[in-house]
């Protein structure tokens, strides 16, 4: 996904915001818009065919309609072209509403033949690494040395994802849609080769090729790179969602649970753990121990994290005789010792023995530390403390 030679096919506004998000993006490649009678797109001369263009372009971005996408796709194809993203909607996802549309999708696979395609009914990528994308909107991704993948078959999902400001690196963000020549694992198995990715996260509706997924947990295990996924279809509206948004079968909850069990790729439920479980996998990789230590200057906030921990599989441990001495130590007589720690605000504002005491809680023994900490209102709060 680092192309040199991108071809946008269609002079919709869609199409022009591929070229303007592309510009922006920094990308440095040669942008050859492709339109039948629209001399100009987004200020660049339009081609007026795909068998006119200069060079085959090493990615393409197919805006037209789903009919009209048959016939790009395969004049790529016969090109030599190194793939495309299918834009429209109208394909085995909208069955129920468009009778030709499994038979639309089954032309697309026959036409591209061994070029790959993404989608259809989808956004298609950002690559954040090599500044690279064909995406049709505004997204908030920015350039970055290393970072994590997210691959969805929601492309507003996507879109939400990149607007995060969790201070989340995003290496690539990838929509897969239909899923119709290439599925998540596929994709997500491609990316992890690339050295600069730290964690793949997958938002799947449905899993398709299960062989493929399995491939996927196998190569992450041998790289030794994490892999999360949000499955969604719990309820019985989700499940019938997915089959008219990506045309997937969402299936059992409890089976999809097991097989991704048995992958060894944890399930996150919401889209906030989602994005703090991925910043956690990039920062430190995956804890050493399922043993915890938490700091708050508040009771309510030590028993909120203590009731977190239940269904977590993680615990905190009793605090050991050292920990119990050099806090003691650094908390004076008055706090009550345990983990997780209500440090109280004796030491507040007080830098050295803030870090004394943090220091203290901590051991090797601990997979992680976390720091409860508020923060007040910019806007009306003294935020000097």
């Amino acid at each position: 996904m680092r192309p040199k030679i991108i071809a946008v096919i269609g002079g919709g506004a869609w199409c022009e915001n591929v070229i303007k998000q592309a510009r922006k993006f920094g990308f440095d490649g040669a942008i050859w818009p492709v339109h039948p009678s629209k001399p100009n797109i987004a200020e660049l001369p339009a081609f007026p065919s795909i068998e006119s263009l200069p060079a085959t372009p090493d990615a393409s971005f197919i805006g037209i309609n789903s009919h009209t996408t048959i016939a790009a796709v395969k004049a790529l194809a016969q090109a030599g072209a190194g793939g495309a993203v299918c834009f429209a909607s109208g394909f085995q996802e909208a069955i129920d509403e468009v009778v030709e549309g499994a038979d639309l999708q089954d032309q697309l696979l026959r036409v591209a033949g061994d070029m790959p395609i993404i989608g259809p009914n989808c956004y298609g990528f950002i690559n954040a690494l090599d500044g690279a994308l064909l995406w049709p909107d505004q997204h908030g991704v920015t350039r970055t040395d290393s970072g994590v993948a997210i691959i969805t078959q929601s492309s507003n999902i996507a879109i939400n994802i990149t607007m995060q400001r969790r201070a989340l690196p995003l290496a690539y963000v990838v929509t897969a849609g239909n899923q119709a020549q290439i599925g998540l694992a596929e994709i997500g198995a491609s990316l992890l080769q690339e050295p600069r990715v730290t964690a793949l996260g997958l938002h799947i509706e449905g899993v398709g090729d299960i062989r493929a997924l399995e491939a996927l947990s196998l190569q992450a295990a041998i790289l030794g790179k994490p892999v999360i996924a949000l499955k969604v279809g719990t309820s019985d509206q989700a499940r019938a969602a997915t089959i008219s948004h990506t045309a997937s079968l969402a299936g059992s909850d409890a089976g999809a649970r097991a097989l991704l069990r048995r992958l060894g790729i944890p399930q996150i439920d919401s889209l906030p753990e989602f994005i703090e479980a991925l910043k956690l996998l990039h920062i430190t990789g995956p804890l050493s121990s399922n043993r915890l230590a938490s700091m708050s200057c508040s009771g309510g906030e030590a028993s909120l994290m203590a009731d977190l921990a239940l269904p977590c599989g993680v615990s905190f441990p009793p605090l050991s005789d050292t920990q119990h001495q050099n806090l003691r130590a650094a908390l004076g007589p008055k706090v009550k010792l345990a983990n997780p720690l209500d440090y109280h605000t004796y030491i507040w504002a007080d830098t050295a023995a803030m870090i004394k005491a943090f220091s203290a809680m901590m051991e090797p023994r601990l997979g992680l530390g976390i720091l409860v900490s508020d923060f007040p209102r910019a806007d009306i709060c003294d935020a000097s403390d």
